[in-house]
């Protein structure tokens, strides 16, 4: 049986090998978690395990067992990442261990704050030992963010002490909250494998969201896309899972080498996974090193199921990390991963590999940077502590560009659900205003000021000297202001420019109202005159340069005239270098029109004298009408085609 319609509570256990945390679990929930014949071999887990357990509650929680051994310290963490409330298995004979130290430090530097802990192997020592040891325990974790869980001794073998187990487990249970932030779907893969009828199955913790069978997934970091065949938690068939659940899920179109252990799946474009990100660190030294930490060192970076190596870099030039203390760093990784904002992540050092350190993402695609502005570090304070409209303000305030509000919600690391009130919220205090009448973009208002000086500054330099040019090009103007604003944004503040009469704006012509004022008057006086010359023209007008001279006007400033003229219906032209008048072209085409309705067709010879002209210009005339439409060649004849 398993919870549905809502998220569960994982249940992690924690400590030194042959503590007896493998036989606990089979205690409480008759699930053996140890899965591999190395493992029943040898005695101790080497791979996760999973179980189901039943509170006296009604409550389900799913248990990750994960291993004790120094060797298996990277499965520990893969089997912690997810975990709610922790189980610390310490042994009444043995006490708290090296790796006892070490599990809770992990527990502690993933934001597990609610934890059971179970003194087991009670059977072999008396009472008075047990009741000291149950002593000494407290007392070890009277420093630690455990130091009020509960103390049960119990016995897996005997079954004393169990049931009050439980109890303080449905309690702890109640207490605690989720460690992971609610979100779009997102799993870390544990384990993939192959069943017979079912395809590749992968298994893991549901960190947020619900997945349903059908759903599409992407993998990552490779981005390969899959769908949900079928869902089950703990063998029962589910159509849904819920957050916080174990679950199996089997995938279409995918091989046990297109999923990993270690990947994520999550909903399509969700997140993106990041080489690098800016964390708030806490260097622990749990074995009392007393050795600062240094900027640069390399590490060992696990996040969810996933370890990769990596390089911790110190802001603004801090050199060293003391034991017990926090700050923001930025972690340089080697292999890209799958990173949300508020991620817990631990580091192990890289040489001998143990924990030293763990922390939480506070941003997860930042740039490449150590020295941060005061604008930089406001930001990256306020989404250490959480503090999301101040965040947004803070990027607000750094903006360089107009942004979509995607694009707000990816720079500050947060679900654009999130994003999207912070974002009204500073449209309200006119910190940001929507961009244009699509209102696509959002922009800071003084931003906008700026982008449009830097257009009026550019197009009264293009002016300057082009001044017989009646505008530049979008494009080209674009370029100059800054090749970085993506076009529709350039659009949509050209719109906003014309709108405050900055700019005016002619087919995908762009010039100054003041200084294209006369080249778009000279324009037009030498569109004039160049229209009056072909209508004088008639039959036989010049060639352009020809016709340029005749008019008094440059190349530039006669071809622009020619092309508004073209656009206006005024003038044909049908060679590349000659014009006609179109009332001459109407001519003409009637012409012929009526020859070839009567004669049914006729050769370019005949059709040179119905119009009246010599051959240099009847044959480009005739050539204009095939490719009009009006007449078709056939051999040497010519057809009316209308």
């Amino acid at each position: 049986m398993s919870t549905t319609g809502t998220g569960s509570l994982i249940l992690g256990t924690a400590g030194h090998i042959d503590h007896g945390k493998s036989s606990l679990i089979m205690a409480l929930t008759g699930t053996d978690p140890d899965r591999l014949k190395e493992e029943k071999k040898r005695g101790i887990t080497i791979e996760l395990g999973f179980a189901q357990l039943l509170l006296p509650s009604g409550r389900h929680m799913g248990v990750v067992d994960v291993p004790g051994h120094e060797r298996f310290v990277r499965q520990m963490v893969q089997g912690a990442t997810g975990v709610d409330v922790a189980l610390l298995v310490i042994a009444a004979d043995d006490g708290v261990m090296p790796q006892t130290i070490e599990h809770m430090a992990v527990l502690e530097l993933l934001g597990v704050r609610t934890a059971v802990v179970a003194l087991t192997k009670i059977d072999l020592m008396d009472e008075e030992w047990v009741e000291f040891m149950a002593d000494e325990v407290a007392e070890k974790l009277s420093g630690t963010c455990f130091a009020d869980a509960p103390v049960v001794p119990v016995s897996s073998r005997t079954g004393a002490g169990l049931d009050d187990l439980r109890a303080a487990l449905d309690a702890a249970a109640d207490a605690a909250e989720r460690t992971k932030p609610e979100g779009s779907m997102r799993l870390p893969v544990d384990r993939v494998f192959t069943v017979k009828g079912f395809g590749t199955v992968i298994t893991g913790t549901l960190w947020s969201g619900t997945v349903a069978v059908g759903d599409e997934l992407e993998v990552l970091p490779s981005g390969l896309r899959t769908r949900v065949r079928s869902i089950q938690e703990h063998g029962v068939d589910q159509d849904v899972a819920y957050a916080g659940n174990r679950v199996a899920l089997s995938l279409n179109g995918l091989t046990t080498d297109d999923v990993r252990p270690g990947d994520f799946l999550a909903a399509p474009e969700t997140m993106v996974a990041s080489d690098r990100f800016d964390a708030n660190l806490t260097y622990q030294d749990p074995f009392h090193s007393g050795k600062p930490f240094k900027t640069g060192s390399r590490v060992h970076v696990a996040h969810g199921t996933r370890e990769v190596t990596g390089r911790v870099l110190l802001m603004n030039g801090r050199e060293t990390l003391e034991p017990g203390a926090t700050d923001l760093v930025q972690i340089r990784l080697d292999e890209p991963l799958a990173l949300s904002y508020q991620d817990r992540f631990i580091l192990r050092s890289y040489s001998p590999v143990r924990v030293i350190a763990g922390g939480s993402v506070v941003m997860a695609h930042p740039r490449r940077r150590t020295n941060l502005s005061p604008e930089e570090e406001a930001l990256l304070a306020a989404l250490r502590d959480g503090r999301v409209q101040e965040a947004v303000d803070a990027h607000v305030a750094l903006m360089e560009l107009p942004e979509l509000p995607a694009q707000v919600a990816e720079a500050v690391g947060l679900d654009a659900a999130l994003v999207e009130p912070c974002l009204q919220e500073a449209i309200a205090g006119k910190r940001l205003a929507w961009l244009g009448s699509a209102g696509r973009y959002l922009v800071r208002p003084a931003l906008v000021q700026k982008t449009l000086s830097a257009i009026e500054r550019a197009l009264m330099d293009f002016h300057s000297k082009n001044p017989e040019a009646t505008g530049i090009a979008k494009e080209a103007l674009r370029q100059r202001v800054n090749d970085k604003l993506p076009k529709d944004c350039f659009d949509a503040l050209l719109e906003e420019a014309a709108a405050r009469e900055q700019v005016v704006q002619n087919g995908g012509e762009v010039s100054h109202p003041k200084a294209g004022a006369g080249a778009r008057a000279l324009e037009q006086k030498t569109a004039q005159t160049l229209a009056a010359l072909l209508a004088d023209a008639a039959g036989a007008p010049p060639l352009f340069g020809e016709l340029a001279a005749q008019a008094g006007a440059s190349p530039d400033v006669a071809r622009k005239a020619l092309a508004s003229l073209v656009a206006d219906g005024r003038v044909v032209r049908v060679e590349q270098e000659r014009y006609y008048d179109a009332a001459v072209i109407e001519r003409y085409r009637k012409l012929i029109r009526g020859h070839l309705r009567e004669h049914g067709s006729a050769t370019a010879a005949t059709l040179k004298d119905v119009l009246g002209t010599t051959r240099k210009f009847a044959m480009p005339l005739l050539e204009y009408f095939d490719e009009e439409g009006l007449t078709r060649r056939d051999g040497d004849e010519r057809l009316l085609v209308e």
